[in-house]
């Protein structure tokens, strides 16, 4: 049997059942969007695996501004180069996946890293999310100009006669300067002491100065040295002359089509974020690549937009591994 209230507390109890329909009532008037706040609310970040200068730097800093504008949010780029990429990827592989942080990954970090250090911290499979690829682009072949050798064939019998003697410099182990490197050692059957650098930019540096010998390095941090006659450049690495270098020859036309290559980027999220940021950055990335502005900017530095997202560019990523697998087991290749 239950008592009756008394008409003090009848009457608070009256008073809080009409709150609580008020404040259902105003949630009820509430737009979606105040209800719910949408994605993105804050400052994003956008982690590159290389320094100040590079490739992965540049084309981070043009995503990010590019995406940030459409977003209406502000993208900041966290350049974190070293370890082939590793320091970069793993903090990326650790953040709260909450739509915030995202990597710059490359065809070293996605690829090929996970055969070429024994004591990876990460699994670039299990551990992020594929969101869109970004840029294709060849590697270009070069030396010192001041290096006797002025074409592929007078280097590679120079590097035959003198085994171990040249020095080729990359932007990092386990980068695509690194793996095109040991892809043409492996097929063309020379060998060159391999000298790591913290990116690109450090790397060609060394070039220009002549403590390191060749490198096959991007075009965006090669072209204006070859124009400035300090570089020569001998081939390039992908399917096509460049239309800077009409006068370069393909690897294939140098005489090793097996040599061919090319280097990625694209970005990915940690593993569990949320399906609307990846599904938000998928469209805001594939509007942004048709822009005529960013594909200009992605031929200056010698690349193309590569138009692939989500599943597709998962299945693309499980077919460089497979690829830069083999080729890394054959060549011998390794980092610690």
């Amino acid at each position: 049997m239950k008592l009756p209230l008394s008409k003090p507390k009848a009457r608070r109890a009256r008073r809080l059942v009409l709150a609580l329909f008020a404040g259902l009532a105003v949630l009820a008037q509430m737009p979606a969007a105040v209800a719910q706040t949408a994605y993105p609310s804050k400052t994003v970040t956008l982690v590159v695996p290389g320094p100040a200068g590079g490739i992965t730097d540049q084309l981070g800093r043009l995503i990010a501004t590019k995406v940030g504008e459409r977003l209406g949010r502000t993208v900041i780029v966290d350049n974190r180069a070293g370890a082939g990429g590793n320091l970069a990827a793993e903090a990326v592989a650790r953040a709260e996946p909450d739509g915030y942080t995202l990597l710059m990954g490359t065809q070293g970090t996605q690829a090929t890293n996970q055969f070429l250090y024994k004591n990876l911290h990460i699994d670039p499979e299990r551990d992020f999310v594929p969101v869109h690829a970004l840029i294709s682009i060849p590697n270009i072949l070069v030396v010192n100009a001041s290096r006797p050798y002025r074409t592929v064939k007078e280097l590679t019998d120079y590097a035959r006669a003198n085994p171990g003697k040249l020095t080729v410099a990359s932007a990092g182990n386990g980068t695509g300067t690194h793996l095109s490197a040991e892809l043409f050692q492996a097929v063309a059957g020379v060998k060159f002491v391999h000298v790591p650098y913290r990116g690109s930019a450090p790397a060609i540096n060394d070039l220009l100065g002549g403590t390191v010998d060749l490198s096959f390095d991007y075009p965006i941090t090669t072209l204006g040295h070859v124009e400035a006659g300090k570089l020569r450049a001998l081939a390039v690495t992908g399917p096509n002359r460049l239309a800077a270098l009409p006068q370069v020859p393909t690897i294939a036309e140098a005489g090793y089509p097996a040599a061919e290559s090319t280097s990625w980027i694209g970005l990915f999220f940690p593993a569990r974020t949320p399906a609307a940021a990846v599904d938000r950055w998928k469209t805001e990335l594939d509007a942004v690549l048709r822009d005529p502005a960013v594909v200009e900017s992605l031929a200056r530095m010698g690349g193309a937009p590569l138009m692939l997202s989500g599943a597709k560019f998962g299945s693309f990523v499980q077919g460089e591994r497979s690829k830069w697998k083999d080729i890394i087991q054959r060549s011998g290749a390794t980092v610690d």
